[in-house]
């Protein structure tokens, strides 16, 4: 028997984690976790080999190839039925091997022809993805379990187990960072029946096993947009993120970073041009290739909070009316009205039954309306005072919420601005609708626009391509190279800080 060990840090295998850690831009932050993975390499990468007398046949290969691929079926095969209630996407990880004919993967006795090493090493650094190790199998998946399992007699059953537990950490790492853990519409149970459309994880990282940068192909399932990299590249420079330490938990800005990156994965971050409404910034950007437009925004107050969405602007109207949400009816314009005899006249309001019929007011009449709200409804009539200004930017949405102009003006001057019932209202309104028409290829209706704007004359402006619109958020991001937060207003931060590391959280609060 001949022992072999061996040690080439210049490997083909190591030039491509070199190259890994520079695209990262992460060399200082994973320098130390290099050597460590050397040493580890050195360890793990001994076999034995004998000296046959004679080589075998062809045949003889392609038989004991073929018995050997049979028996790791089997056994991979009883890993997944028995560990199967210990993973996280067991239908995912059941599709993956059943695609490869259920053979291993991943651990096998020449270990330096798989890739194992990057995918351990991808293991150790989730943190730099801000997301949490306990969600990998780390008591499942260290280099002191691996380094029996690539020796020649190694327990076969072991071997399995740990391939189908790294394939499914690989599988999760693939979905929380396309899709997030928590995403409220991509849910386990819909991963898991495959019922999302656009991106498939188990094809995604079968396509990752054939990629030239096996690494790079696994995390290349993260989104596109720039928010996000700035984020990511900046996580390891934050205070609290130790840069020679990979198992450093993140604190402070670099917890809140990991939050808000994972709530930008909950949303589609695919198109060039669109709006995008960050409620914590108070702010709109119009997105168009590299180009960016801002606006201040007024959002709804914590009571009553803008939600979170995306949908597509299809059309703009000028001097809208306005139909008062019965919340709204009910809770303030009655009572206003019951106080002020002439509010209903001087704001423009006007009172209805369910069947459109208009109620003539008096004060016995506002009574009677106060005691059924439900059977009434009011709307605002075109005019500068009206509520919602004299444009309004339309998009389906669940929420019955707007875009829109505001009379209130003097409201942009503040620094905290959520106002709002829900609706969004946003500064230089016309300006945004005129860019619009002008992206959409229609700046011809421009003059028509700026005339029905100035006489408050109702028209709608159709886009001939709906753009797509998201609010948004998040309470930090990475400006002109510099970290910003924002107030969290509707006390969010830390319900997601709570889900994403539950016992870090509760450690740090221990130590307070």
């Amino acid at each position: 028997m001949i022992q072999i060990i061996i040690y080439n840090a210049d490997s083909w295998e190591f030039y491509h984690i070199r190259q890994f850690i520079m695209k990262t831009q992460n060399f200082y932050f994973l320098k130390n976790l290099l050597r460590r993975t050397i040493i580890s390499c050195t360890l793990l990468c001994g076999f034995s080999a004998s000296v046959p007398a004679c080589a075998p046949s062809e045949r003889d290969t392609n038989h004991s190839k073929h018995k050997i691929a049979l028996a790791d079926s089997t056994y991979i095969k009883i890993a997944i039925s028995q560990i199967s209630p210990r993973l996280n996407y067991p239908k995912l990880v059941e599709r993956f091997y059943k695609n490869q004919r259920f053979s291993m993967i991943w651990v096998k006795p020449d270990t330096v022809k798989s890739e194992i090493y990057k995918s351990m090493l991808l293991m150790d650094c989730v943190l730099q993805f801000g997301l949490n190790r306990d969600d990998f199998h780390p008591g499942k998946l260290t280099y002191n379990l691996l380094k029996p399992l690539v020796q020649a007699q190694s327990n076969p059953q072991e071997k399995s187990n740990f391939d189908v537990y790294l394939t499914d950490a690989l599988i999760t790492l693939v979905n929380h960072l396309h899709y997030g853990k928590f995403n409220p519409v991509y849910i386990s149970e819909v991963l898991e029946e495959g019922k999302q459309s656009g991106f498939d994880p188990v094809a995604h990282l079968t396509g990752a096993l054939h990629a030239r940068d096996f690494m790079e192909a696994v995390v290349s399932a993260q989104p596109k947009m720039q928010m996000y990299r700035l984020l990511q590249d900046y996580l390891h420079l934050v205070k609290g993120q130790y840069i020679d330490d990979c198992y450093e938990f993140p604190e402070g800005d670099a917890r809140k970073m990991a939050i808000n990156m994972e709530r930008m994965r909950w949303i589609n971050s695919g198109e060039e041009y669109y709006i995008h409404i960050n409620i914590p910034s108070y702010s709109l950007k119009l997105l168009r290739g590299d180009s960016i437009i801002l606006f201040k925004t007024v959002v709804g107050k914590p009571s009553t909070p803008t939600p979170e969405l995306e949908s597509q602007v299809n059309y703009m109207t000028t001097a809208p009316e306005w139909k008062v949400p019965q919340k709204i009816f009910a809770k303030e314009l009655l009572p206003k009205a019951l106080k002020d005899s002439n509010y209903l006249k001087n704001n423009h309001y006007g009172i209805y039954d369910l069947k459109g019929n208009y109620i003539v007011i008096t004060r016995n009449k506002l009574q009677e309306i106060s005691a059924q709200p439900g059977l009434y409804l009011a709307r605002q009539s075109p005019g500068c005072d009206n509520a919602l200004g004299k444009i309004v930017f339309r998009f389906p949405n669940r929420f019955d919420i707007y875009l829109h102009d505001t009379p209130e003006q003097k409201l942009f001057k503040k620094e905290s601005r959520s106002f709002s019932h829900g609706c969004v209202r946003v500064e230089n309104a016309d300006r945004l609708a005129k860019l619009l028409l002008e992206y959409d290829g229609a700046v011809n209706r421009v003059p028509k626009m700026n005339e029905s704007l100035e006489k408050m004359q109702r028209r709608n402006f159709t886009l001939t391509h709906p753009v797509p619109i998201k609010i948004t958020y998040f309470t930090c991001e990475i400006d002109d190279g510099m970290f910003r937060s924002y107030p969290d207003i509707y006390k969010r931060d830390a319900a997601l800080e709570q889900m994403m590391f539950p016992s870090k959280v509760q450690l740090a609060e221990i130590k307070k």
